[in-house]
């Protein structure tokens, strides 16, 4: 049966239905597996490739989709000395087939049952297990404040840009706030500098609210806004973080 569920450690062929290119160096896949069980947003898949010769390799993606989504869509961002990512952001192609297992991981998940404010940090292509907790956030019609504070090095590295800017328009408990860090264009409201504590209080909510905290990106970013959260009185226990090496993987 098609329906039916899989363990998510057995290796299924995924075909590529759809890509969307969301920056210059980042592109998203939305993929159709025989068989698929609802996720939790904020879960990953690994992905392999196999080349004639025997040779695999292997890496995880966050899962950008939300647990509504019919298909599996990952979002990756060209590393220039990666395995993997250079060929899924520039070469593969609609009708082509990927080895995809999971869904994996339960502890940087969210689900709109969940209580309390949700607070959201992205740095780069960290925003990917986020951006899925903000579409099931909106089609789940959950009225818990959220708040999503993006760090990119300039406009052109915001990945989803122009679909934050309409969840937070359509969905009236969901706010979007932007830092650059490597210049603005004429005109830019947002910050334009690396998260700092003031930032961080300005855009979340006070501690006695017990926000859900979730931080993703490179390594040095996700513990700085962890130290700066708990230096904030945040509960170490509220607080969830995810991290990746420099390239983010490749």
């Amino acid at each position: 049966m098609a329906n039916r569920l899989v363990s998510p450690i057995v290796w299924q062929r995924a075909t590529v239905i759809e890509t969307v290119r969301e920056t210059p160096q980042a592109r998203s896949l939305m993929l159709a597996l025989p068989h698929w069980q609802r996720h939790r947003a904020g879960q990953h898949v690994e992905v392999r490739l196999t080349v004639e010769d025997g040779y695999q390799a292997q890496r995880s993606y966050s899962i950008a989709s939300p647990p509504e989504a019919p298909y599996l869509m990952l979002t990756v961002e060209r590393i220039a000395e990666g395995e993997v990512s250079p060929y899924l952001v520039d070469v593969v192609q609609e009708g082509d087939q990927l080895e995809v297992r999971g869904p994996i991981g339960g502890y940087f998940t969210w689900q709109a049952s969940q209580s309390g404010p949700l607070l959201l940090v992205a740095g780069g292509s960290g925003i990917v297990p986020l951006m899925a907790m903000a579409r099931h956030h909106a089609l789940a019609g959950s009225t818990t404040p959220a708040h999503l504070l993006y760090s990119a090095r300039q406009v052109d590295n915001i990945i989803y840009h122009a679909e934050l800017e309409q969840l937070a328009t359509e969905d009236q408990a969901f706010a979007v706030f932007y830092t650059l860090t490597r210049g603005a264009p004429p005109g830019w409201a947002g910050f334009q500098r690396r998260i700092d504590l003031d930032m961080l209080e300005d855009v979340g909510w006070p501690p006695a609210q017990h926000p859900l905290i979730y931080i993703c990106g490179p390594t040095p970013l996700v513990e700085a806004v962890a130290t700066m959260a708990l230096h904030l009185g945040h509960a170490q226990g509220r607080i969830k973080t995810e991290r990746f090496g420099p390239t983010g993987g490749s």
